[in-house]
């Protein structure tokens, strides 16, 4: 399983955003953009003229650091992405937001994409009453996600549930947070995906 390792906070400053990589630490005074708000590196205060080109790879940059997603799959989704029928910048956010991992971030089950990740791969998630230990697994309308019987007794998701119930799932989901379960009620629409990326400029940048 490829994933990047290095420290996520440095993402942040780089792309000028919050990504909320870090969970509940994103929205504390500990927050590495509030407190250093410039890119990471001895140049990083410098004023720089950003080209065409360089305003395209940030975006794509941002949604690949977002979702969590390296290079070469991203490059996978783009491509299917264009294959579909429809906008290809909005079905390659459509795609990105139906993996597992999103959407048990999404559904509140975990404080970042990074931990819901971890949280699918140590097998604690059924999908459909299946096990689904994938992060990447994309879901589809109808498709019901549930934290299984014997995690639901672990300290970890005890103080999920104590918290679930303040959060409020984008509409394509449902979430029913006594029993920790959720459930996919259609394919979220680009309006629904509340992100700060701008797709148009991604698929300029992989039309060149």
């Amino acid at each position: 399983m490829a994933r990047y390792t290095g420290p996520v906070c440095r993402l942040c400053r780089r792309e000028g955003i919050k990504l909320y990589l870090k969970g509940d630490r994103c929205y504390t005074e500990k927050c590495a953009i509030d407190r250093r708000a410039y890119a990471p590196g001895q140049h990083g205060q410098s004023r720089k003229k950003v080209s065409e080109y360089g305003l395209q790879l940030r975006e794509k940059q941002k949604a690949r650091r977002i979702y969590g997603v390296l290079e070469k799959q991203f490059r996978l989704y783009f491509k299917e992405a264009d294959r579909q029928v429809g906008i290809t910048g909005e079905n390659l956010l459509r795609i990105l937001e139906r993996r597992l991992d999103n959407v048990v971030y999404r559904l509140g089950f975990a404080a970042s994409r990074n931990e819901a990740r971890q949280l699918v791969r140590h097998n604690h998630f059924t999908l459909n009453g299946h096990k689904a230990n994938i992060p990447s697994i994309q879901v589809k309308a109808g498709d019901i996600i549930q934290v299984k019987e014997k995690s639901l007794k672990s300290p970890k998701f005890l103080e999920i549930k104590e918290t679930v119930a303040q959060k409020t799932p984008p509409a394509w989901l449902e979430l029913d947070s006594e029993q920790l379960t959720g459930k996919v009620l259609e394919l979220p629409a680009r309006e629904q995906i509340d992100l700060p990326i701008e797709e148009h400029l991604i698929v300029e940048l992989y039309s060149r």
